[in-house]
């Protein structure tokens, strides 16, 4: 049983470190610029926007399809999507708001960014948070097709690994100004990435015998509202906050590029 079980939980452990990939992007960069975060963070909204409408909802409709039917699947859809939103959304209010970036130029800014250390911070640690819950589901989905099918289940790895090294660049890179270290960027870029396996560690374990259709597609749709939040609310205010909203826009097109270049490489 284990070692049928050892090639699934492989592939998903190397999906969710591919984060790890984009931390390295830290640990090379001799110095961080504005134009720079403002790219890396446009980039990564741009993934986890195109991720959400393009991939993550339309399989929360194929979900409560399959559980309720045509007539329905949408609607429930939609309510999980607006209840992630609104999930997400009071986890933020909660924030305090000394660490809120909604404001992010203030006194003690960082002089290459132009952003508050304590913004940055809040921003990178929500960012790995929102990234860290959507990666569980997909481990989870990566697990539960490898132990199906390997040819269905290697290129849903790759596309999640290629999507992944973005998104551990937008968790590395304000921890990394937030803090000074480096190595605290990559490594909670990799922290971001781990909640993959574990996903597929708590599927195999607990929850494969329970999810069914109507689970998955709530799963997959809050996560999407989720993703949607944080690129409209933390990311791009936060790279246009920089300075250079063209650079952020730039990352968000080619963020969207290499998300649906995934896509189509590995459908």
């Amino acid at each position: 049983m284990i070692s049928e079980l050892a090639v699934p939980l492989g592939l998903t452990l190397a999906a969710g470190l591919a984060t790890s990939v984009g931390g390295l992007v830290v640990l090379r960069k001799a110095q961080p610029s504005r134009v720079f975060l403002a790219a890396a963070l446009g980039l990564s909204a741009g993934v986890m926007l195109w991720v959400s409408f393009v991939e993550l909802f339309p399989e929360a409709v194929d979900s409560f399809t399959a559980a309720y039917g045509d007539s329905s699947a949408r609607l429930y859809a939609g309510v999980a999507f607006f209840a992630g939103i609104g999930l997400i959304a009071i986890i933020d209010r909660l924030v305090p708001a000394v660490v809120n970036p909604h404001e992010p130029v203030v006194d003690g800014a960082s002089e290459s960014t132009g952003l508050a250390p304590a913004a940055l911070r809040k921003m990178g640690l929500v960012t790995a948070l929102a990234i860290g819950i959507h990666n569980f589901p997909e481990g989870f989905a990566t697990f539960v097709s490898g132990t199906e099918d390997l040819n269905i289940a290697l290129p849903i790895a790759a596309a999640i690994a290629i999507h992944n090294i973005p998104e551990g660049i937008a968790v590395a890179v304000p921890i990394w100004q937030a803090t000074g270290s480096r190595r605290k960027g990559f490594w909670w870029a990799t922290i971001a990435g781990l909640s993959e396996p574990l996903g597929a560690l708590i599927g195999a374990l607990v929850l494969l015998p329970f999810l069914g259709p109507a689970t998955m597609g709530v799963v997959f749709a809050m996560i999407a509202g989720v993703m949607v939040f944080v690129s409209l609310d933390e990311l791009l205010p936060t790279a246009v906050a920089t300075g250079k909203h063209h650079a952020a826009v730039y990352g968000l097109v080619v963020g969207m590029a290499i998300m649906e270049l995934s896509l189509l490489l590995f459908q």
